[in-house]
């Protein structure tokens, strides 16, 4: 009696451990089984809210981010933001060498010709939504490369941080080392190539007027594979995700900001007066 108790009991755990636990290809098990435990990605909506700016800004030809944007050189009206995605989680965010993942065929990474080097494929989403109408706006952001850029402040919860060990991007035939420590974010600043939004519908977009938006950032989107696309984990809704985590309901951080009528070239918004990047660096 006591044995086949303890046999329902086990199989019980096993089946409430397989439900809530991400699911993964078995290719993509293997780099998540370095550590025990599961990352945990999340979005600093404080540091969105107090690092964002709309100001009038020279866009060149030779920027990345207007040829992978389409955008049209020249003088266009952004919103230009910094993202920081903290890893609050029990283990690294291991990503590794983006060289073996182009040759695993894995789908993590893709080449951009303009850079010549790596992008990571479905790492953040970044919106702009007209809270009126829900519409959304696409951002002209292409390319990631995940590094320890900051230690996680104690209240936001997750572990004390250590050394980080997560340093080099890599390059093509370069060896890399990517990925987020427990208790480490990975921050985009507002100045990198692609942190930003077109207003003036200079990238084939509608205009952005004048008005009260919602600024929406995604970290380790839910995607819908496509055919042949490699779909590495699985959230309990179907959707795929890049990276496993041991919660993806708190993935979303967003706040409000206000597009002005004519912010001019030193901008309106919280880093308005902020330093001009030109010509625009490698994000």
């Amino acid at each position: 009696m006591k044995k086949s108790m303890l046999v329902l009991l086990v199989t019980f755990l096993l089946v409430c451990a397989t439900a809530v636990a991400p699911q993964m290809s078995e290719t993509r098990a293997a780099a998540a089984g370095v550590q025990a435990g599961l990352p945990d990605l999340i979005v600093r909506s404080d540091v969105l809210r107090d690092h964002w700016v709309v100001r009038i800004e020279d866009l060149l030809a030779s920027f990345c981010s207007v040829e992978e944007g389409e955008i049209t050189p020249g003088t266009h009206k952004l919103v230009r933001f910094t993202v920081t995605t903290p890893n609050i989680g029990t283990a690294d965010v291991f990503v590794g060498d983006p060289n073996e993942h182009i040759a695993a065929g894995d789908g993590l990474f893709e080449f951009a010709s303009c850079h010549n080097h790596y992008h990571f494929r479905h790492y953040a989403l970044y919106q702009l939504i007209d809270p009126a109408t829900g519409f959304i706006w696409r951002a002209a952001k292409r390319g990631f490369c995940m590094l320890d850029t900051d230690p996680n402040p104690h209240w936001l919860g997750g572990p004390v941080p250590g050394q980080p060990q997560y340093s080099n991007c890599g390059a093509v035939d370069i060896p890399g080392h990517q990925g987020i420590s427990a208790g480490w974010a990975d921050t985009y600043n507002l100045h990198l190539g692609g942190q930003y939004f077109v207003l003036d519908g200079g990238d084939g977009q509608r205009v952005v007027p004048p008005g009260t938006y919602i600024l929406r950032i995604t970290v380790n989107p839910p995607f819908v594979a496509m055919s042949g696309e490699p779909c590495p984990f699985v959230d309990t809704n179907g959707f795929c995700h890049q990276l496993p985590e041991s919660n993806y309901d708190n993935n979303v951080g967003q706040v409000t900001i206000e597009i002005p009528a004519r912010p001019g070239r030193t901008g309106v918004g919280t880093e308005a007066g902020s330093p001009h990047v030109n010509p625009e660096p490698l994000d």
